[in-house]
């Protein structure tokens, strides 16, 4: 059997999810990586079973409170993003403090600089008019290829190669029958 980079991926998720239902069912505290582990694969399956991008976030949060894992987790696993599947293509899904507040300080915390950050220094852009011929909004994350998007997404000129020019961690979404001119970069 030859799987994909991402079919390995996600079946390294589901054995580590695996793993934490069952230390979970024996009363065990789960650590930070059963934790992500066990949000990724609930996120991944209510995308797979078509729920929308708001009721997957709303489901990933629901997952685990802080009696279920390990002291100091919660303020270890402050994010978590996964791309998921969902009917009308693949979205990143980011969900801020999924098993409860993170605190100001501490473990996790996250300190804010001064200034402005210049995004993709130095690497070659254009822009691409992009038009949805499907019926849903479809969603391209910031790192996901343009030449492996939702097909209902059509573009000006050959997309290989090339990526969105958006902060890392974010996504744009495409609605149906619109077009939308969208910077890009290299890969």
């Amino acid at each position: 059997m030859h799987l994909t980079p991402r079919e390995q991926e996600r079946l390294t998720i589901f054995t580590l999810a695996e793993l934490a239902r069952r230390r979970r069912a024996r009363g065990r505290r789960l650590n930070a990586p059963e934790s992500i582990a066990l949000i990724c694969d609930e996120i991944l399956e209510l995308a797979w079973d078509g729920a929308t991008l708001e009721q997957v976030i709303e489901g990933a949060k629901a997952v685990l409170n802080e009696d279920d894992v390990m002291d100091g987790v919660p303020t270890l696993v402050t994010h978590v993003q996964v791309e998921a599947m969902f009917p009308n293509g693949t979205a990143l899904v980011a969900v801020d403090a999924p098993i409860g507040p993170a605190p100001a300080e501490g473990p996790g915390a996250v300190r804010l600089g001064t200034g402005d950050v210049a995004l993709n220094e130095g690497r070659p852009r254009g822009v691409v008019r992009v038009t949805n011929h499907g019926e849903r909004t479809v969603f391209v994350s910031s790192h996901f290829p343009l030449s492996e998007v939702n097909s209902a997404l059509s573009f000006d000129r050959d997309p290989a190669g090339l990526r969105l020019a958006i902060p890392a961690g974010t996504a744009t979404g495409f609605p149906p029958g619109e077009t939308t001119e969208i910077e890009v970069i290299t890969a």
